[in-house]
C-alpha cells in the first residue's frame, strides 16, 4: 500500500491571474456571487485584501478578488441633492390633515 501525500499546496493568486478554465470553475463553485464566501486577509503590513476559498485535487486557493469599497468622496457632490426643499411641504404641514374630505370614508384605521 502507497501512502499518498494529502498535504496540497497552498496559492494565493488574483482572479484575474487564473487560466480562464479555472476562473470558470470559481464561478461555477459560487454560482451566487462571492460575497457569502468572502474573507478579508489582513497583511502584515496593515494592508488587506477580499479573497474566496478555491480548492483543486493539488492546490488549495486563496483567490483574491477585487472589491470597491465606497468612500466618502462623493458626500459633497451628493450634498446639493439632500439640501433641495420639496416645494409644497409647509402646505401639508400646516394641513394637519383636519380638514378629510368625505371621499376617504372607505378608509379604515387599524
Amino acid at each position: 500500500m502507497t501512502k499518498q501525500n494529502t498535504t496540497k499546496k497552498h496559492i494565493v493568486t488574483s482572479f484575474h491571474n487564473l487560466s480562464v478554465e479555472m476562473q470558470e470553475a470559481v464561478r461555477e463553485q459560487y454560482p451566487l456571487g462571492f460575497s457569502d464566501a468572502m474573507m478579508r486577509i489582513d497583511k502584515p503590513n496593515g494592508d488587506f485584501f477580499y479573497a474566496v476559498p478555491f480548492d483543486t485535487e493539488e492546490i488549495a486557493y486563496l483567490v483574491k478578488i477585487d472589491v470597491k469599497i465606497d468612500d466618502n468622496s462623493q458626500d459633497d457632490d451628493d450634498k446639493d441633492y439632500y439640501d433641495d426643499e420639496i416645494k409644497g411641504a409647509d402646505e401639508i404641514q400646516d394641513d394637519g390633515g383636519s380638514d378629510r374630505s368625505e371621499e376617504n370614508d372607505d378608509d379604515v384605521d387599524i
